[in-house]
């Protein structure tokens, strides 16, 4: 049997699964969103089910493997790639043998399943997105594709944000979903908060950091905000990183000036043989990772963790304290068209003062090659009516630079 006539065969399979759900969840009338109804066992739906699946299972690990490779080189992008995600979908043996086929994105340049936008991006070329802008409903949709016009119906979306606007500041909400913005479901991936000024902004994520080092730094901050009274810090909510845009006091023309500090990368990641933190899985449930305990006034909890538990290396200790920091690349001013210039390669043609090129702030002491110092990390630009293009690479994942491309949205009187 050819090995598309497979693939074809259980992407059947897992639509039949998932119709069937849907109209089990669609007889029941519940008001909890986000859960399937899941038919009892012993029903003939259920064991029809598992005899399909389970003659796939039972299939040789060498035959499957061979199989998951060639459906994984045959599609190397969207929306052909599904198939690989199909195969993850059929039972565990092909789930476990997928995700070892599957590369990171930092190694083969693909997105394929979520996790992939939380790990980094490739080092040799970035990967190029757009975002779309919803004036509306204040929505922003993050999708994979040259642009709109280039990719069609082939753009496969990432991630989406709205914004919201609070008395003193502005947050942006990130999730899976374009159209489920809630905090308590699994879609929720993070989010951004800006100061009242809209000169600084935090990225915060739904996941504590890949490092172990990082995690009990963390941790630690989390407590003794905690011990302080705070009640403002929201569980399953880490700090990655900081955004600052500087004030421009004296009204002087120009691009805004930014930096961005990447508090779960070290520099160390873009030195020679340097490796950026790389997640692999979802925390499945961060209240059972660490004990918690009451203050004495029992209302905020407080999370308790050991140095010891914690592997924590002088390497590591030493790279808490050097993070990444990004800046924006300095333009120049072009005489004849009399604006500030900057290179983006054709990927933006509208002139915007939310355009801008990151690359890494170092210091000679770092050494850091200047390859690397002059490698643009992330890039952003207009290239139409609420249409923006978003390239991004190594090591920033695409959750990170889209946050801070979201940063880019949001009012700012006091720096232009």
């Amino acid at each position: 049997m050819h090995f598309k006539s497979i693939v074809r065969e259980f992407r059947e399979m897992r639509d039949s699964i998932g119709n069937s759900s849907r109209r089990r969840a669609e007889g029941k009338h519940t008001n909890r969103r986000g859960r399937s109804h899941i038919a009892p066992e012993g029903s003939p739906s259920s064991s029809a089910l598992f005899q399909r699946q389970s003659q796939w299972a039972n299939m040789p690990p060498e035959l499957l493997l061979d199989i998951i490779q060639r459906v994984e080189t045959a599609q190397p992008s969207w929306p052909a790639r599904r198939d690989v995600v199909s195969c993850a979908s059929v039972c565990r043996s092909w789930r476990d043998i997928t995700k070892e086929v599957v590369k990171t994105p930092e190694q083969c340049g693909c997105l394929t399943f979520p996790i992939s936008l939380k790990q980094p991006g490739p080092k040799d070329s970035p990967i190029q997105c757009f975002i779309k802008r919803e004036r509306a409903t204040s929505t922003f949709r993050l999708y994979l594709g040259l642009s709109p016009a280039l990719s069609g119906d082939a753009s496969k979306l990432l991630l989406a944000a709205r914004k919201i606007r609070r008395a003193a500041s502005t947050e942006f909400v990130i999730t899976f979903l374009g159209d489920d913005f809630s905090r308590s479901t699994n879609a929720y991936v993070g989010r951004l908060k800006s100061n009242f000024l809209g000169t600084k902004f935090t990225i915060c994520d739904s996941q504590p950091p890949h490092d172990p080092a990082i995690q009990s730094n963390c941790l630690s901050n989390r407590r003794l905000h905690s011990k302080q009274g705070s009640s403002r810090s929201h569980s399953g909510s880490y700090n990655v990183a900081t955004i600052s845009y500087e004030l421009n006091v004296l009204r002087t023309r120009g691009p805004r000036r930014m930096n961005c500090t990447m508090h779960w990368i070290p520099v160390s990641a873009i030195q020679e043989g340097g490796t950026a933190p790389t997640p692999t899985t979802f925390a499945k449930c961060q209240k059972d990772q660490f004990p918690q305990s009451m203050d004495p006034k029992g209302k905020n909890p407080v999370i308790e963790f050991s140095s010891n538990s914690l592997a924590e290396t002088p390497e590591t200790i030493q790279d808490m304290r050097n993070p990444l920091v990004l800046k924006n690349k300095a333009p120049r001013w072009h005489e004849q068209l009399q604006c500030w210039c900057l290179n983006f390669k054709g990927r933006v043609t509208v002139a915007s003062v939310k355009n801008f090129q990151l690359v890494a702030a170092v210091e000679p002491c770092q050494n850091v090659s200047v390859a690397e110092q002059e490698k643009v990390i992330l890039q952003f630009g207009k290239i139409g009516k609420d249409i923006f293009t978003m390239d991004y690479r190594y090591p920033l994942s695409a959750f990170q630079a889209f946050a801070i491309c979201l940063s880019s949205f949001d009012t700012k009187p006091a720096c232009e």
